[in-house]
């Protein structure tokens, strides 16, 4: 995994650090507050895209998915907390790069 872009929330704590240690080495922050983002294109290296639905304007939602989509970029969708963004990508079409050493995965298959 190399790219991920986040969509919501004005602040990220220590998420991106986390996002790092799972394999992600670069991570795109859009806060989506602002009106005019569903203007902006998705930069063609992002790898997968990860919406915080709690911090979003719906429409830029429907419109990045239709970008996505388009795109062919999958999308995890999970709330500001790292329980919920763990999880999303866990069931993300595109996958974690660490299962084998993931507690919660393996727990989750045996």
């Amino acid at each position: 995994m190399s790219s991920l872009m986040i969509v919501g929330a004005d602040k990220l704590g220590s998420i991106p650090k986390k996002l790092e240690e799972l394999g992600f080495h670069e991570i795109i922050h859009v806060t989506g507050r602002k009106t005019q983002m569903v203007k902006k294109e998705i930069p063609t290296h992002v790898d997968v895209i990860l919406i915080l639905t709690d911090f979003i304007n719906h429409n830029l939602t429907s419109v990045l998915k239709k970008k996505a989509t388009e795109q062919d970029i999958p999308i995890c969708y999970a709330k500001r907390s790292w329980c919920s963004i763990y999880q999303a990508i866990d069931r993300c079409e595109f996958g974690c790069g660490k299962r084998n050493e993931c507690h919660y995965y393996q727990s989750r298959i045996k």
